[in-house]
């Protein structure tokens, strides 16, 4: 049987089981007819390029599927009549690879190069300082200069 990547994009408003609910239509409606799904990734709520339906963020969910054509037409009529799908692609492959896709294994490693600035200890020196609390700058030239017109002005 021939082998099929999909991607599809669910209502923003559904939670995240109904979004599994709805993948595992999908999966009884293939293996009626011998299909199956041989890859789920779950890529999360994440923003749209452009409103769909009124919606500006939406739950994508990646298959691989390995099934007939007919009943991939099948699938594809059946989620265009549902009213929690706001877009499906499916597309034919020679493989479904096992290992994460693209957005997924970019996912983990975009927190790590953000900078240690959220959340860590290693600030740049001087930065970020209000000049108040724990360390304050007596022998800052500002201090200085405020700590000599006090002098002056008594």
């Amino acid at each position: 049987m021939p082998l099929y990547e999909s991607v599809l994009i669910a209502r923003n408003d559904i939670s995240q089981a109904q979004v599994e609910s709805l993948v595992e239509q999908i999966e009884t409606l293939l293996t009626q007819d011998g299909g199956s799904i041989e890859k789920r990734e779950f890529w999360g709520l994440r923003s749209l390029a452009y409103r769909i339906k009124k919606n500006r963020k939406g739950h994508y969910v990646l298959l691989g599927l390995n099934a007939r054509p007919e009943q991939i037409r099948e699938l594809e009529r059946q989620l265009s009549l549902n009213e929690d799908v706001l877009r499906v692609l499916t597309l034919r492959v020679e493989e479904i690879s096992q290992e994460p896709s693209p957005i997924l294994s970019r996912k983990g490693d975009d927190r790590g190069d953000r900078g240690n600035f959220r959340g860590g200890n290693a600030k740049p020196a001087g930065r970020f300082d209000s000049g108040r609390g724990g360390r304050r700058g007596d022998d800052r030239e500002e201090y200085r200069a405020r700590e000599g017109a006090e002098v002056d002005a008594e």
